[in-house]
């Protein structure tokens, strides 16, 4: 399994604006449960440093741009967000942090399921626990 991917959405060009779209089970691989964002991130700040057990979520720079580092617990992997059509897909057991938020930045999250803190890992060495005994 990749550590994470870059889906490229629809971008529909039209003079008065460009308007993107992702639909669910289409777009997005699976349904959308919650959907919620983070803007207004202090400069130097990060955002994330948790994994879920069972969440996918996808990303999005609807505006400026940010970093999203992914682990697996064997392998590393930046990504740069900066373009409102381009989506990151990250995978349930995937250590992630937000770094690097430039002035204005606004993350979309759409998210595989509604908020339950029993599905987060929050303390990276039990994180790596979690990964060693789910094999």
């Amino acid at each position: 399994m990749d550590i994470g991917t870059i889906i490229d959405l629809q971008k529909i060009h039209d003079p008065r604006g460009n308007l993107t779209v992702a639909e669910q089970m289409k777009d997005v691989p699976f349904e959308i449960k919650r959907a919620y964002w983070v803007y207004d991130v202090p400069a130097g700040e990060c955002r994330g440093g948790h994994a879920h057990k069972t969440l996918s979520q996808l990303l999005i720079a609807t505006s400026g741009s940010f970093t999203v580092t992914l682990d697996n617990g064997r392998e590393r992997q930046t990504f740069l967000l900066n373009h409102p059509w381009q989506a990151l897909l990250i995978h349930p057991g995937t250590w992630r942090t937000l770094d690097d938020f430039s002035s204005g930045a606004v993350c979309l999250c759409l998210a595989s399921d509604v908020y339950k803190e029993e599905d987060y890992i929050r303390d990276y060495n039990a994180f790596l626990d979690y990964i060693r005994c789910s094999k």
